[in-house]
This record gives structure tokens, sequence and C-alpha cells, in this order.
């Protein structure tokens, strides 16, 4: 019997690899306003809560994100989700007791992912007794995970079935949206109460992928909306870019903005999404992201043609998948 993991699940570190560690310095602490840890001069962690770690920055040249973890509630589900990996032909690596210390955990596995990033998941996170020292008032964490991450494909049947095998995520709902002339349809996962742990962003029609990096944005979710907008005043008086504007989506009501990071990558502060009752939720379409606001900041021409020149790349670099845990994919419902 494959007994569901669903709800047990919850996002709980990311991985990035830089080598603008005094950007992200000033990103993390001056900017966004988490409490940050210097471990040596190629390691670095944010903390959002108690939790030791939340983000683990790593030197390298990747400037992406190398890996997400997922923490699960108890040792049950989670011998249930590596025999679910091991039972279809991936391979499972134990993380050793260093890179266990570093993300704040007592014990780590990895697996291989969509994108080319690592999957980990753990039971045990490790407490910090250190008071937080932070700009911000707090994060939103708990049984919701630490927030969101983002992407775009050109195989997004194929990653909704990745995480249906491996975490059992249940569709949220679906955006349409139109930028440039481009049309998009993004799939929005949960795989706990959290409007949605994975967004999944794909160009209706055509097999391209218009973003360098693995993650399109991270999301973290503010505790008050004074945060959000001190954050925002932050972002621009230090000099960061800014890619959205302030305002609040669609389908799960949270008001944000997005901010550029040293890397490339996009990354989201909101505040006050809707939280999922499995009871009475339905999948829907909603026609564009954005109630009001989340208009982009000083695009020009060449950042769009220089995203259609990522576009036509894809076309030639094949998207890394696992089709151990795909299957087929999922169709749109």
């Amino acid at each position: 019997m494959n007994t569901p993991v669903f709800g047990s699940v919850h996002l709980g570190y990311v991985v990035i690899e830089t080598d603008c560690f005094a950007d992200w310095r000033r990103f993390g602490t001056d900017a966004i306003g988490m409490h940050r840890d210097d471990l040596d001069a190629g390691l670095m962690r944010f903390r959002l809560d108690d939790q030791e770690c939340r983000f683990l920055l790593r030197r390298g040249p990747a400037e992406d994100v190398v890996a997400t973890g997922w923490h699960i509630d108890d040792h049950t589900t989670f011998e249930r989700i590596e025999a679910r990996i091991r039972a279809h032909g991936v391979p499972v690596v134990e993380g050793t007791p260093e890179e266990a210390t570093l993300r704040g955990v007592e014990r780590l596995l990895r697996f291989p992912g969509p994108k080319g990033i690592t999957q980990e998941i753990y039971t045990a996170p490790v407490k910090s007794a250190e008071p937080l020292t932070m700009l911000a008032t707090g994060f939103v964490t708990g049984d919701s995970g630490m927030g969101h991450i983002a992407i775009t494909s050109t195989r997004p049947a194929q990653i909704r079935g990745y995480f249906n095998t491996v975490f059992d995520a249940r569709l949220t709902d679906y955006i349409d949206e139109t930028i440039s002339g481009v049309k998009l349809k993004i799939r929005f996962l949960r795989v706990n109460e959290r409007h949605h742990s994975i967004a999944i962003a794909a160009v209706r029609g055509l097999p391209v992928d218009p973003v360098r990096t693995r993650v399109q944005h991270l999301n973290i979710q503010a505790a008050t909306l004074d945060d959000v907008a001190r954050s925002y005043q932050r972002v621009h008086e230090l000099g960061f870019d800014m890619a959205l504007s302030v305002g609040q989506h669609t389908n799960d009501k949270e008001l944000s903005y997005y901010a550029r990071t040293p890397s490339g990558f996009e990354w989201e502060v909101g505040w006050n999404p809707v939280v999922i009752d499995e009871n009475t939720w339905q999948p829907s379409t909603h026609q564009g992201i954005s109630v009001w606001g989340h208009t982009p900041v000083g695009q020009t021409i060449i950042d769009k043609l220089v995203q259609f020149r990522l576009g036509a790349r894809s076309l030639v670099h094949p998207e890394i998948t696992v089709s151990a845990l795909s299957g087929p994919g999922i169709p749109d419902d």
C-alpha cells in the first residue's frame, strides 16, 4: 500500500552556490533583513527562525540554487519516501556528517531532482540557542515550511509528475499570463497547507526556457506588512535591482515584491497568502498573475533580447529530468 506523505513535507532549507559573497551579505542582511552567520570565507548561512540554517551559501561558480532541503515530519514518513525513490531505481546518497552540520540537520539523504537541483530530505532540524539578530520582526515558517521555489521548464508535466511521485504533491491552481507577447501557463503545487511550495512556469506552445538560472525565484513570507514595506525600501536604498514592484497575486492573494539577487534569480518577499483548506479547495485557472501591481521595474529592450537569446539557447541544451521518478508526466486537468 502506497501510504500518502502529503502534509508531512515542508520546504526546510535552500543551498545556493555563489562567488558574490560580499553582495549576498548586504542583500540578505541589510536589504531583506535576515539573520546572518559567517562560517568561513566560503560558507555563510541565513536564518529566519530558530532553525539553525534556512539558506546555506557556499562558494562556487553556479550563481544558482543547487539543492533544496525538505523537512519530513517523522522517521516513518522519511523511510517511506526513501523506499519510493529506491523502488524506481534512483540512487539515494547519505550526506556526510559535515554536510548535515552545515545545513543545521542531524542527518540527510540526497537524490537527483528536476533541472539539476539536488533534492534532500531530513527529519530533525537543529535549533539554535543564539537569539536572532535581524532587521525584520519575523518570518512565517512552521507547518507551511519556509516559503516556495518557482522554476521555468520545458517539461512541466514531468516536473509535476516528479513531485507527485516523491511527495504526493497536489495541484492547487493555474495561472495563464501573457508577458511581452509570450503566453505562459503556471502550475502551482502544494505539499502541505501552504498554497504552493513549488511553482512551474512554461511557455505555451514553445519548448523554450527563457531563464538562465535553475530557479526563477525563491519566496519567503514576512510576518507583517510593515516588514514587506521596510525591506522594499531598503532594497531600493542599497541599490539592488527590483524585478517587480509591490503587488497582489490573483491566486494566493499574497502581497509581495520581487528583488533581483546578486546571483541573478529573483527573491520574493510576501505577506499573508491564503492557507489551503483541504476539505473545500478546488483547483481553478486565474487570468494574470496579479490583481494589481507587480509591474516590471527598469526592463529595457536589451533585457528582452537577452531573454530571447536564453530561450533560443535552451533549444539546444535539453532540460535535465529524472525520468524514473517523473513517469509519463501528469497532463493538465
